[in-house]
C-alpha cells in the first residue's frame, strides 16, 4: 500500500492459497520439498530494521535499540574541515561508502512508499523512517555546496588491515569528495534518487524536511548531469571496493525517474525519455538490479507510467522501457529463451554470482513484488517468451525466495541473522565479533582483533540481528566461518529491499486470515 492512498482489500487471494501449492514446483524449482513450514514475516520485518541501527556511525540517539553498539566516528570530516559524523557502515568494516549507502536509502524509501500502510499497521513505520533519516541527515551534511558531495569517509585498504570495533577505530578517517574537477555522476545520481525518494516519504509527516531533501536532490542531479564522469575514475580509492562497473548513465536515468515521481515536473520525465537510447535504458537487457546496476529499476518504474493518460505522448519509449523490464522479470522467473534466464541453485534460489549473492535475491524479490501489485491493479499479466505469468504467480515466486532466506532450504538455515532456530553465528563483522564496548571498555587495537577475535571458532559475542548475509553457493552449501566473507558478510543493501517485501507478505497473510473468516461465516450461515 502507498502512503497516499489505501488500497481496497482484495478478495481473490483464496485462489492464491491453492495456486501456491500447484505453481511453486514450476516456478521455484522444488523449494516446497525443503519447506519447513510457515514463517513469521512480522518478526522478520522487525529484525531487519534493527540491523540498520547496528550499522550506524556517529553519536547514537537515546532510543538506540541495539545496545551493544556505542558512539563512533565522532571526528569524521574534521581533517577536511567538514562535519561528516553519522551515516552507515556498509558491511563488516567501518568505511562509509556513499554509493551503496545511497542505494540502501533509496530502497528503504521505496519500501515505505509502496507499503507504508502495512509498515504502520505493524508498528514498524517509525523505525523505517528513522533508518531512512539516519542516512539522509548524513547526505545533507555531505552535500556541502551545489557541486560538491563527500563520497567516502575512511580508506578501505587501511581499514581492512585492522580488525577492531568501530568505537576503537585507529584507522584513517580521511574523507574524499567529488566536485566539478573530479566528477562522479553515478554517485550524484544515486544520492539524488535517495533524497528524492525520501522526500516523498516525509512529505506528509515532515514537509519542511521533505522540501529540504528535494532541494538537495535537484541540485545533485544537476551537478551530476552537467559534470559527467564516473566517480571511481575521480576517486581511485573506491576502485577495489565499489567500482562503478555499469558507469553513470543508469544512475542519471534513475535519479531523473525519482525526481519525476517526487516533483511531477515534466522535464524530468522528458530526460528519462529523451536520454533513453543514448544512456542505454532501452539497449541493456538486464538480469540483475543492484547498488551498481540500476537499469532494471529505471525500466520497471518507467513502464509503470504507461497506464496513465498524461504519459500517452511518451508511450512509444515507455513501451520500449516496458519490454526491457519484462525481460528482466521473465529472466528471474525462468521464462526467457536463448540462455538469458538467471541461474538457480538445485533448491531453486536465484544465483547471480558467488560473492554476496543474496543481494540479488532481495532486489529481485522486491521488484517482482512491486510489479506484481502494479499488474494486479491494472488487471494485466506478464507476457514472457515461455508463457504468461500472472501477478499471483510472480508474488508466489518472490515469496519462495524469501522463504528460502528464512529457512526453507537444504541447510535449514535462516540467512537473516537472529531469525529462526538456526542462523549464521560467525558473521564477518568487526563490531559483532569482538566483545561489546558496553561490556568491555578496554581499548582493542588494530592487530589485537585479528590476534584474539577474528580466528575464534566461538560464536560472535553480539548477534547482528536482521543482517542478510551473502548466503550459500551454487550448490546450496554454506560454511559459517568468520573468514568466509564471501558467504558470511552482510551489507545494508542486502536487507533494505526485504523491508518492503516483508511488509507485502504481512499484507498477504492478513488477507488470507480475512478470507478464512469470511469462509467460516459463510459455512456457519449454511
Amino acid at each position: 500500500m502507498t502512503l497516499k492512498d489505501h488500497r481496497h482489500k482484495q478478495c481473490h487471494f483464496l485462489l492464491l492459497l491453492v495456486m501456491i501449492t500447484i505453481s511453486s514446483a514450476t516456478l521455484t524449482g522444488g523449494l516446497p520439498e525443503t519447506d519447513v513450514g510457515g514463517f513469521d514475516y512480522g518478526e522478520a520485518l522487525s529484525k531487519s530494521l534493527l540491523y540498520f541501527e547496528a550499522q550506524r556511525s556517529g553519536r547514537l540517539p537515546y532510543n538506540q535499540r541495539v545496545t551493544w553498539r556505542d558512539h563512533s566516528g565522532l571526528t569524521d570530516g574534521l581533517e577536511q574541515g567538514v562535519d561528516l559524523v553519522g551515516g552507515y557502515h556498509d558491511a563488516g568494516d567501518h568505511v562509509k561508502f556513499g554509493l551503496p549507502m545511497a542505494f540502501t536509502v533509496t530502497m528503504l524509501s521505496w519500501s515505505v512508499i509502496e507499503y507504508g500502510d502495512s509498515l504502520a499497521s505493524t508498528g514498524e513505520l517509525s523505525h523505517a523512517l528513522e533508518a531512512i533519516k539516519w542516512g539522509t541527515d548524513y547526505f545533507i551534511k555531505a552535500h556541502t555546496s551545489p557541486n560538491v558531495l563527500w563520497a567516502e569517509v575512511g580508506d578501505g585498504d587501511t581499514d581492512h588491515y585492522c580488525w577492531q570495533r568501530p568505537e576503537d577505530m585507529t584507522t584513517s578517517r580521511r574523507a574524499f569528495k567529488i566536485d566539478e574537477n573530479n566528477p562522479g555522476s553515478d554517485l550524484a545520481g544515486e544520492t539524488a534518487a535517495a533524497m528524492a525518494a525520501a522526500s516523498i516519504v516525509f512529505r506528509s509527516t515532515n514537509p519542511h524536511y521533505s522540501h529540504l531533501l528535494l532541494h538537495h536532490a535537484q541540485q545533485l542531479f544537476e551537478f551530476g548531469d552537467k559534470y559527467r564522469g564516473k566517480y571511481d575514475e575521480s576517486l581511485r580509492v573506491v576502485k577495489s571496493y565499489y567500482a562503478s562497473v555499469s558507469g553513470y548513465m543508469d544512475e542519471l536515468l534513475w535519479g531523473a525517474t525519482w525526481l519525476y515521481r517526487a516533483t511531477d515536473k515534466d522535464h524530468y520525465l522528458s530526460y528519462v525519455v529523451d536520454m533513453a537510447h543514448q544512456f542505454g535504458g532501452l539497449s541493456w537487457a538486464m538480469s540483475e538490479f543492484s547498488w551498481d546496476v540500476k537499469f532494471a529499476g529505471v525500466q520497471l518504474l518507467a513502464s509503470m507510467l504507461l497506464k496513465e493518460e498524461k504519459h500517452k505522448q511518451h508511450s512509444k519509449v515507455l513501451q520500449q522501457y516496458k519490454s526491457k523490464a519484462d525481460h528482466y522479470l521473465c529472466s528471474i522467473l525462468n521464462k526467457n529463451i536463448n540462455g538469458t534466464n538467471v541461474r538457480r541453485t538445485p533448491a531453486g534460489l536465484l544465483y547471480v554470482r558467488q560473492w554476496n549473492n543474496m543481494q540479488y535475491v532481495s532486489t529481485a524479490s522486491f521488484l517482482l513484488t512491486v510489479y506484481s501489485d502494479h499488474l494486479r491493479k491494472s488487471n494485466s499479466d506478464l507476457e514472457c517468451h515461455e508463457g504468461t505469468v500472472t501477478p499471483d504467480e510472480m508474488l508466489i515466486f518472490a515469496k519462495s525466495q524469501i522463504d528460502y532466506i528464512l529457512g526453507s532450504n537444504p541447510m535449514k538455515t535462516s540467512y537473516l541473522v537472529g531469525y529462526g532456530p538456526k542462523y549464521p553465528i560467525r558473521v564477518h563483522h568487526r563490531g559483532a565479533s569482538i566483545a561489546s564496548f558496553k561490556e568491555y571498555k578496554g581499548f582493542i587495537g588494530c592487530t589485537q582483533g585479528y590476534d584474539y577475535w577474528y580466528g575464534r571458532s566461538e560464536p560472535n559475542p553480539s548477534v547482528l540481528v536482521g543482517a542478510l548475509v551473502g548466503g550459500p553457493d551454487h550448490q546450496d552449501e554454506f560454511v559459517d566461518r568468520r573468514g568466509n566473507y564471501v558467504q558470511t558478510e552482510a551489507c545494508t543493501y542486502n536487507t533494505a529491499p526485504l523491508v518492503g517485501v516483508f511488509a507485502r507478505l504481512i499484507e498477504l497473510e492478513e488477507q488470507k486470515l480475512e478470507e478464512e473468516d469470511v469462509s467460516l461465516v459463510a459455512t456457519y450461515k449454511k
